[in-house]
């Protein structure tokens, strides 16, 4: 993991606005990083739908525990069956994600690491192509393993929550937190993590993406 050589910038830029000028104050700046490891990434990823920071990270030790060095690999998830998944807390749809996409990686047919190249809008639709992998999920993706600075998730309740609270808009006026998110781009990515901040949350969970 590399630290993202944008964060000086991107607070400069959001602090332009006083209301992200009053977050930066109070909290710390973000520490954004690049994956080099985007498969067992996006396993991590998928395994957390819809967790808390805690289960997600209990999951997610169970199934390392179960893999040799320690390392999620596609083979080693190939090589356990759908109970030694399930054992670990996996749901069953969660189960079918991480073993399809381990399959795709493994066969070839997704690189991941060719879409490291992609524009933001061409990574997030190959992204929603795999089995499990939702339009916040992508995104997150995006943000946190990608180290793509201008991401802003609209399907993030938990962001829409805090512009809300913030800005003075309705929560569900998406054309409302639209605007307002564009004044920090090109440092969406940033303005997020603030926004979680002043929750006092972590992006772990979304309204309503689940793995299918």
């Amino acid at each position: 993991m590399r630290r993202d050589r944008n964060t000086d910038a991107a607070v400069a830029h959001l602090a332009r606005d006083p209301v992200m000028a009053e977050l930066i104050e109070a909290f710390d700046p973000p520490g954004w990083s690049v994956s080099e490891d985007l498969f067992a990434s996006t396993v991590e990823t998928i395994t957390g739908q819809q967790l808390s920071v805690k289960a997600a990270a209990s999951i997610f030790g169970r199934l390392l525990a179960l893999m040799p060095a320690g390392k999620i690999r596609p083979q080693s998830i190939l090589e356990l069956n759908e109970e030694d998944l399930r054992g670990v807390g996996l749901s069953r749809a969660k189960t079918r994600s991480i073993r399809e996409l381990a399959e795709r990686v493994s066969s070839g047919e997704v690189d991941l690491e060719a879409l490291r190249t992609l524009p933001d809008d061409e990574l997030v639709a190959h992204l929603v192509q795999l089995r499990g992998i939702g339009p916040w999920t992508a995104e997150m993706l995006l943000m946190f393993d990608f180290g793509r600075p201008d991401v802003f998730s609209m399907g993030d309740l938990g962001l829409r929550t805090a512009v809300s609270r913030l800005y003075g808009v309705d929560r569900d006026d998406r054309d409302a937190i639209a605007a307002i998110s564009e004044r920090w781009s090109p440092y969406r990515s940033s303005a997020c993590h603030y926004l979680w901040a002043s929750l006092q949350n972590k992006p772990r969970t979304s309204e309503g993406e689940i793995s299918t």
